[in-house]
């Protein structure tokens, strides 16, 4: 069973996030997927239990749940991966969500 990992970016690096997490599983992230997730995220508050809005990845090397919410009255959006089962996969998911944090 693969870890959490868990950690936060700001909002406007949501998409960039996603696009380049989904290159590491090889799923074709498109257009319909984001306006799926951005309408999904809209009333999301990731201080609510029942507040997250979870998005499958699911490519040719790996599936990933991807929970999102966003931190209420700041430009913060939580992010939460599961499926991660490779040592190398959890790396680059955790460096992500390191790099999208800082910038």
């Amino acid at each position: 069973m693969s870890k959490q990992i868990d950690g936060w970016i700001t909002d406007r690096n949501l998409r960039a996030f996603l696009e380049l997490l989904s290159r590491y599983i090889d799923y074709a992230f498109d257009d319909t997927d984001w306006d799926t997730i951005e309408s999904g995220v809209r009333n999301t508050d990731d201080e609510k239990s029942d507040g997250w809005y979870s998005y499958p990845l699911a490519g040719t090397s790996a599936t990933l749940e991807v929970g999102l919410a966003r931190s209420v009255g700041n430009e913060v959006m939580s992010v939460s991966v599961t499926g991660a089962e490779t040592p190398e996969l959890q790396l680059r998911t955790d460096t992500l969500l390191s790099a999208f944090a800082g910038i």
